[in-house]
Parts: C-alpha cells; structure tokens; sequence
C-alpha cells in the first residue's frame, strides 16, 4: 500500500482568529490615563455646576432677606410721614408762643410744656427711625431740600441754605418730607439791599 504525503495543515478558524492582540503595558496605561482624565474633567464641570447653583442659592437668599429688611423698614412709610407733618406742625405751634421778658407765668408755663411735649415727640419719633434735620447753614441738596425762594446776600456762599421754613424728614436715610428752605444767591453789583425771590 502506498504512503501519501502529507497534505498541508488547514488555516485556522473560528474565536481563534477573531481574537485582538494582547495591549502591551504602554498601550494599557495610556487608556487608564485617558479615562482618569476624562473623569477629572468630568467631576471639575460638574464641581463648577455646584460652585454657580450654590453662588446663584446665596444670592437669591441674600435679595430675599434684603426685601423682607426694606419691606419691614419702608411698610410704615406713609404713617411716618404723615407723623413727620404733626412734627411740623408743633414745631410751628411752639414757635408761635412769645419768647419775651414780663411774660405772665400761663404763657411761660405753656411754653415749658410745648417745649416738654416736643422733646418727648421727637425722641419718639427718632427712636423709631424718625429723623429730622435742619439744613439751615447747609448747602443745598436737590435729593433733601425743596427750593421754595433764593435771597441775594453777601453774607452766605451762593447755594447756602440760609433759612428752613421746615425740616427734612427722613425714614431710616430715606428721605419723607424735603426740607423747604431759602436759598442764598450772589448779590447783583447794583443790588440797593437783599432781595428774595420766590421760586414757583
């Protein structure tokens, strides 16, 4: 019987050839090193996500506080000013009682208790946020003061109250009733004396 030679062997099949060369250690840290830095991206993003939404949080807190803080201060606005007028109007009727030497003792006495009544007012009032100032000496200041007559003098610098014929009343700084007040102008060279002029 005859011997046949050997036939060539068959290529291989199957999982075998479908199997990807093993990474080298280069190859297996470079990709541990691409994923790590994906994930450091990954958590800085969502770290500057927290750091605005928490920034955002704490201004949104801080808004809200100073609206309840104005709100609180400013709800009795109205009241007060209409406090600041009754102020106003026992400082006038204060200064309507005579000042002078002989006066009978009634006079005198009800003078002292206006003047009693006053200070316990306005101490009231300031307690409360309630203030009033008189800008008489002042210069003048469109945001605190209402113009109501400029007098030519020499005795004042141009735009100096000379006279409040009221106070300005303000509410915890901001402003109630503008002060009314005169207001100090340069003399004209032929000016014969003062002159006051009314503002309309």
């Amino acid at each position: 019987m005859s011997t046949e030679p050997n036939s060539p062997a068959a290529p291989a099949t199957g999982d075998a050839a479908d199997t990807a060369a093993p990474q080298t250690p280069e190859q297996l840290m470079h990709a541990a090193s691409q994923r790590i830095a994906t994930l450091e991206a990954e958590a800085a993003d969502m770290k500057d996500r927290w750091m605005r939404a928490e920034a955002e949080m704490a201004n949104v807190r801080a808004r809200a506080k100073r609206d309840v803080d104005e709100t609180r201060q400013f709800a009795v606005q109205k009241f007060a000013r209409d406090v600041a007028e009754a102020a106003e109007n026992l400082r006038r009727g204060l200064h309507s009682i005579p000042s002078t030497e002989g006066q009978p003792d009634i006079v005198v006495k009800l003078r002292d208790g206006f003047e009693g009544i006053e200070r316990s007012f306005v101490g009231l009032l300031e307690r409360n946020g309630i203030q009033g100032t008189d800008p008489t000496g002042a210069s003048f200041d469109p945001n605190l003061h209402q113009a109501m007559a400029e007098q030519e003098t020499v005795d004042h610098p141009p735009g100096t109250v000379i006279q409040a014929w009221s106070l300005a009343w303000t509410l915890n700084g901001r402003l109630l009733r503008p002060a009314m007040v005169v207001v100090a102008k340069a003399a004209a060279a032929e000016t014969g004396g003062p002159k006051l002029d009314t503002i309309a």
